[in-house]
């Protein structure tokens, strides 16, 4: 049972700490991931606190049989133990992808249930292989440092404590612990970027470059979420003080680029830009209202927000896209 103890000796550190009035919160897919860590912090919880583990299983309705399949989980957890499993069918809406648009359905859910249930943790079981893909897939899209420092082991109430163990080392331990798991089709579609960076581009780099490119990867997004804290908690003390609306520019022209253009995001999303909506190009021309000021227009950007450098100040202003939007 050597994986399934690796499992459960990345879970204690976080579990020590649960109280009897503590509620902890997993979300499970069925797949070897999420059962290995179902299974892992059943077993390794104190018996007593049990009945406050409460694992959430989603049907996001998105392929054939799922409905049977998020069943046919509920039920493997309740032979694990489980006395209450959250089983519920989302609506994903398509936006901008199907991966995109299931996870923030599903993150969705998540937020109602922690809202409902005031958990310590809401376990996700996420490894380092998930790691590497986040990682290398913001590298293919030129993503900043934050992306690229890929998932935080706790963020808020989410908390994933096997991000340090393989993928294959959470498949030994269901295996080890004799638990059924589900291999959702998607996993193995090649449309889905995430699928051709798993199946193709990593074995190929680690052919050509060597064995350990996940585990280096994986180290890299923790050095870069280092860094990326700091700079933001920096550009965070920048914007407390001053009026985000209404920023002069000598306050932040002596900035490092990588602080100011912090603090512009912090700004242009606190005026109502969607969430993640920004991106590098959209700053070129506000970043030179500071840098390169030659009397330039103003510069319009996603969400209705514009921005234009008055009077040595950089004034920013939300403009309501039609008139019905106006009257809702």
């Amino acid at each position: 049972m050597k994986a399934m103890l690796d499992v459960r000796r990345a879970l204690r550190p976080w579990l020590q700490e649960m109280d009897s009035d503590s509620t902890i919160l997993l979300g499970v897919s069925g797949g070897a991931d999420s059962m290995a860590l179902a299974y892992g912090v059943f077993h390794e919880c104190d018996e007593a606190l049990r009945p406050n583990l409460i694992p959430v299983v989603i049907d996001h309705g998105l392929q054939p049989g799922s409905k049977e399949v998020a069943e046919l989980v509920k039920v493997r957890l309740q032979e694990i133990g489980f006395d209450t499993v959250e089983l519920h069918s989302i609506v994903v809406a398509i936006r901008d992808g199907m991966e995109a648009s299931a996870r923030r359905a599903r993150f969705e859910l998540f937020s109602r249930l922690i809202e409902k249930y005031h958990p310590k943790y809401f376990l996700l079981g996420h490894t380092r292989d998930d790691q590497a893909e986040t990682v290398l897939l913001g590298l293919s899209r030129g993503s900043g440092t934050r992306s690229l420092s890929g998932m935080a082991i706790r963020n808020g109430a989410f908390l994933r404590p096997l991000l340090d163990l393989t993928r294959e080392e959470t498949r030994l331990a269901c295996v080890e612990a004799e638990i059924e798991i589900w291999d959702d089709p998607h996993n193995h579609d090649p449309s889905y970027a995430r699928v051709r960076a798993r199946r193709h581009v990593l074995p190929i780099m680690e052919a050509e470059l060597g064995p350990g490119i996940s585990a280096a990867l994986a180290r890299s997004a923790k050095i870069l979420r280092e860094d990326a804290d700091a700079l933001d908690s920096w550009a965070e003390e920048i914007y407390s003080r001053v009026d985000p609306a209404d920023i002069p520019v000598e306050v932040i022209a002596e900035l490092p680029k990588a602080v100011r253009i912090r603090v512009l995001r912090r700004a242009i999303y606190s005026l109502g830009a969607p969430s993640g909506s920004i991106t590098a190009e959209h700053l070129a021309p506000i970043e030179a209202f500071i840098t390169d000021w030659r009397g330039q227009g103003a510069t319009s950007l996603p969400g209705g927000v514009k921005v234009a450098r008055i009077s040595g100040r950089l004034s920013l202003l939300r403009l309501l896209p039609s008139s019905e939007e106006a009257t809702e």
